[in-house]
């Protein structure tokens, strides 16, 4: 296995100055009324599923066990169509995703005729459109849709058509270009920043396009006047992906003095690509900067600036980096672990914790777990320990595997053997090589959930330098700075809870010590 480098929404109204048209954003969080007695089951289920290992199907969201297993096999099923346009709305969410994973180009009617249906929820819809942009490598979607959806009153449908328009346009899809403006007027107008900072996101996908500079210069002017600092991120991280010609020398020195050290570490990116040796003056200063991976990210970037490859292998702290102090000894009792569970092997439906409804009906939700209890597992380390949440309504058979893998202790005394600076830490191998595996591999479960630090994701093999969906087994990384151009490929499937800081003191001699489940939170 190899992996290479390659609150609710708010009432609110927005103005658009370009056309006068004034759209009201309403909100759509009463649609996830639970009542108490829901509550109390829900808590039940998960402490019964982590005690005693997964919960038959009699405990899931009636009808999941069956639309994961048709979507882990990439069956188009008849059913999932008729899942989809069913009364049961979560069950339609799921059938929505399960469809557009499935990559089956017979699921796009279906899901166009549910994203058109404006009496479905706004989470239905969000996810039959993010279904639909599954298939743009697969078929030329009318990028009219895409453009509609960026103008939707609910912002879990804008953000799922600024990841369609990314896929449309890296599809280089017929006409992906008249998408150029309606993104532009999302990052520079919609009132929800998630949405504008992944428009910009999108707009990377113009880097090689010939609307390269029209889109570059957008996005600058975006983020002069962004004030959100989630979304001056994104547009940062844009500019250094794909656009570091755009801003000025001035302009880069601010960047590299901003406060947030993201934003310092993105300027560091748009430097060192920028091509200017001059700049590697400013740059000096921050190779002694108080963050640990602006310090790291600040010798990669001189290095660039030299001609010399980045660090493809963290095997000593360098010079001058100031590492995080050690966090406490970690003393929450772990879960025990089950016995006589026997070799590891590919995870089936029924194995998933199933409990959690699918129901993203904010651009919130849109990018993280939904409510309720989530599996938990603290990875001790060598340099301490690292708590991470799990998504299993995201992707249940990617949880079931990383759980099946820790309950059997299979992760214990395993190296970290990639560590590449200011991008990822990388284990799971077996072999402690970055060759290894458990010999099966598991299917790919894309989502709208991105990228960003302190994500855990799943390794790929690679193929002419391109990630191989479904080649996911054992090994796993987490980031250490936003890699928004995994989004597309990668099975993000939870987020770093605590310990974020002890990726900065990792080096690749470094192990896993002992990798447990925690009590659900």
């Amino acid at each position: 296995m190899r992996f290479y480098l390659a609150k609710d929404d708010a009432p609110a109204v927005a103005e658009d100055t370009e056309d006068g048209e004034i759209t009201s954003l309403y909100n759509v969080s009463a649609l996830m009324k639970v009542d108490c007695a829901f509550v109390k089951i829900c808590f039940a289920i998960a402490v019964t599923f982590l005690l005693q290992g997964p919960m038959p199907s009699s405990a899931d969201v009636p009808g999941y066990q069956r639309i994961v297993d048709l979507e882990a096999n990439r069956t188009f099923s008849y059913e999932l169509v008729r899942d989809l346009d069913g009364a049961d709305p979560s069950i339609a969410t799921r059938a929505a995703l399960a469809l557009g994973r499935t990559k089956d180009l017979r699921a796009e009617p279906a899901l166009m005729a549910r994203y058109h249906d404006r009496h479905a929820p706004a989470a239905v819809r969000a996810l039959a459109l993010y279904a639909i942009g599954l298939l743009t490598d697969r078929t030329a979607i009318d990028p009219a849709e895409i453009a509609a959806g960026l103008r939707d009153p609910a912002g879990a449908v804008r953000v799922a058509a600024t990841d369609a328009a990314g896929r449309l346009i890296a599809a280089k899809s017929p006409g992906a270009a008249s998408l150029l403006s309606p993104l532009v007027r999302a990052m520079r107008l919609d009132v929800d920043p998630i949405v504008r900072g992944r428009s910009a996101v999108a707009l990377a996908a113009f880097a090689d396009a010939p609307q390269a500079n029209a889109a570059g210069r957008a996005v600058l002017a975006a983020y002069e006047a962004e004030r959100d600092p989630e979304a001056r991120r994104h547009d940062a991280w844009t500019l250094g992906r794909a656009f570091p010609k755009q801003p000025s020398a001035d302009q880069i020195e601010r960047g590299l003095r901003d406060p947030d050290d993201t934003i310092r570490i993105e300027f560091l990116v748009v430097a060192s690509r920028n091509g200017d040796p001059g700049i590697a003056r400013v740059i000096d200063p921050l190779l002694h900067d108080p963050s640990w991976r602006v310090a790291e990210q600040a010798i990669e970037a001189i290095k660039r600036l030299a001609g010399e490859p980045r660090t493809p292998h963290l095997t000593a702290i360098p010079a001058g980096v100031i590492t995080p102090p050690p966090v406490p000894a970690e003393t929450a009792a772990p879960l025990p672990r089950p016995s006589g569970l026997g070799a590891a092997r590919k995870p089936v439906a029924a194995d998933a914790r199933l409990d959690l409804p699918l129901w993203p009906a904010t651009a919130a939700l849109m990018n993280g777990p939904m409510p309720g209890l989530h599996p938990r597992v603290r990875i001790g380390t060598t340099k301490g320990p690292i708590v991470v949440r799990l998504y299993p309504e995201w992707a249940p058979l990617t949880v079931a595997n990383f759980l099946s893998l820790v309950d059997r202790g299979y992760y214990d005394n395993l190296r970290w053997f990639r560590i590449v600076p200011d991008f990822v830490a990388q284990t799971g191998d077996p072999q402690n090589t970055g060759d290894g595996d458990a010999g099966y591999m598991i299917p790919a479960e894309e989502s709208p959930l991105d990228q960003g630090a302190g994500v855990i994701s799943m390794g790929l093999n690679y193929e002419k330098d391109a990630a191989v969906r479904d080649s996911a087994g054992t090994q796993f990384y987490l980031t250490m700075s936003p890699q928004y151009h995994l989004d597309r490929a990668f099975t993000v499937f939870g987020k770093i809870e605590s310990g974020f800081d002890v990726l900065g003191r990792l080096i690749e001699s470094d192990t896993m010590t002992k990798v447990e489940q925690l009590p659900p939170d």
